[in-house]
């Protein structure tokens, strides 16, 4: 990636809506320019996917929740399978210390935080405990990459 690529890089990902008019402009390269290099940032995997972010709140999945699971290592990866494949999951980071697994979900309340573990989570095979925190306040989230 050289310098107009990151500048690019760094457009889109605060405004994946930019056209490549805008984008042109604000790195100073022509509009061909500016799509054949969008173009070749996507096919080569640097952008990785286009989407709308949606307001958690305004779609009914007001709580957040940061999950420490426990795995036992012969049952692993039928587990992280099976929790890959659950909605209200948004991420999951395998991670060092005294757990295995952090996951981050948003769910609408409470209730439905009790029962996406006891009916979910809890169950699976590999899971040997969770450890749950509700998030009281996010302060920033952000999908966006710091480039060097």
């Amino acid at each position: 990636m050289n310098d107009i690529d990151k500048k690019i890089s760094n457009l889109i990902q605060k405004n994946g809506r930019l056209s490549s008019a805008e984008i042109a402009a604000a790195v100073g390269v022509s509009v061909s320019t500016a799509n054949e290099r969008v173009r070749r940032l996507t096919s080569s995997g640097i952008v990785k996917d286009w989407r709308a972010v949606l307001n958690p709140k305004n779609v009914g999945a007001s709580l957040c929740a940061l999950i420490m699971v426990d795995v036992n290592y012969e049952g692993e990866e039928e587990t992280t399978e099976t929790l890959s494949t659950f909605k209200e999951i948004q991420e999951i980071h395998h991670i060092s210390g005294a757990h295995s697994y952090l996951i981050k979900i948003r769910v609408a309340d409470t209730d439905a935080l009790q029962n996406f573990l006891s009916e979910k989570v809890k169950p699976l095979k590999g899971v040997t405990g969770t450890e749950s925190f509700i998030v009281l306040e996010t302060v920033k989230e952000t999908t966006e990459v710091l480039i060097s």
